[in-house]
């Protein structure tokens, strides 16, 4: 069987022959506020997101309200301090907001789907039709999950941060085995924010040779660098964090974008994406017009009918009229079959033929 190096979102079509499909990332950004949720996706559109990615979890259906220490968030994370269950609790998207959003982006013209976060949230979002599923890094090792989302026969996105790359090969393995046929891995450095120098983006083709399925980029990084140098390695998906203003609470907002910042990512991954073109060396209408401006043989004494054409009298300048300079040396030595006027390109009807040339006509 041939696996599609593309997945179709709705009627989208999504590989390396397309534009690079941009999902904005609402996460935790709503600060438990519907209307703000709302705003994010008008803007979201705005700004020129193809979709808005979701979550779909409760604080009960991820961790458990514990003391113990595990459950403490560490240092060296921007939710340090934190019990986990708290975290989630602060961040979550409320269920029944789902369905609404929906219709909402559905209004907008705006992809919208998520990632669930257990078997529960998976028939939640069956019921919802969404057009596919995204496994964040956190759970590529919940194979049971996986397989659940892989029954859907919907496209299937993988973010693979944190993953081994036996852990990619089982969760590609498990999701095709169980109904899967279209997926998409997604170069992720789950730090927040992610440093540049470990985002290793010379993966991105890595991930979609060794798998044979697209590949994107899930980024974490600040700014808009890192999502254009993906496109140039061939990303076919880009995912940032998208915040109304990062001067809100959300636990989310040091490593997301404004709308303006995300307006100008998409504007530079699009003028990325123009400057790539094609494998090949197919002149442009617009470079045609500078053909004629390359350098030429031209006559640049005058020079009357029988005199021998020296380096004095002949030189390679532009523009491109005349012979091409690889002649220079060919001409030179031979004489002019009538008078030139300096300036003149110079063309063989110009130059006297050799004995052998001709010969070789009669």
């Amino acid at each position: 069987m041939t696996v599609p190096r593309s997945i179709r979102i709705n009627d989208r079509l999504i590989g390396q022959e397309t534009p690079a499909y941009i999902v904005a990332e609402m996460s935790a950004n709503h600060e438990g506020d519907f209307s703000k949720a709302v705003k994010i996706l008008e803007e979201a559109k705005a700004a020129g997101a193809d979709a808005v990615k979701l979550q779909t979890y409760t604080a009960d259906t991820l961790t458990i309200k514990s003391d113990q220490d595990c459950f403490l968030i560490g240092q060296g994370s921007p939710w340090e301090g934190k019990r986990l269950y708290d975290l989630y609790q602060e961040a979550y998207t409320p269920w029944e907001w789902h369905p609404k959003l929906k219709e909402v982006a559905d209004h907008l013209g705006l992809d919208i789907f998520s990632s669930p976060f257990d078997a529960t949230a998976v028939e939640f979002l069956e019921k919802m039709e969404v057009p596919c599923y995204k496994i964040a890094s956190f759970e590529i090792i919940d194979i049971p999950l996986i397989r659940r989302v892989a029954q859907t026969g919907k496209p299937l996105i993988l973010s693979t941060g944190l993953a081994t790359q036996e852990e990619i090969a089982e969760a590609v393995k498990e999701a095709r085995t169980h109904g899967a046929k279209e997926i998409m891995l997604l170069k992720c450095t789950s730090a927040y924010p992610a440093p540049l120098e470990e985002m290793n983006l010379r993966a991105i083709p890595v991930l979609a040779n060794t798998y044979d399925v697209p590949a994107g980029l899930s980024d974490h990084t600040l700014g808009l660098v890192v999502p254009v140098a993906a496109v140039a390695l061939g990303a076919c998906l880009i995912e940032k964090h998208f915040t109304l203003s990062r001067a809100n609470a959300s636990p989310d907002r040091s490593f997301s974008m404004e709308p303006e910042e995300f307006k100008a990512m998409v504007e530079a991954v699009r003028a990325t994406e123009k400057a790539l073109g094609q494998p090949d060396f197919v002149m442009g209408e617009k470079e045609k017009i500078s053909r004629g401006f390359r350098r030429s043989l031209f006559v640049v004494q005058d020079i009357n009918a029988g005199e021998v054409f020296t380096e004095k009298n002949v030189r390679s300048i532009r523009p491109g009229n005349g012979l091409l300079p690889r002649y220079f040396e060919n001409v030179l030595g031979r004489r002019s079959t009538r008078p030139i006027r300096r300036g003149s390109p110079l063309t063989w009807d110009l130059v006297e033929r050799k004995m052998d040339e001709e010969r070789k006509t009669n």
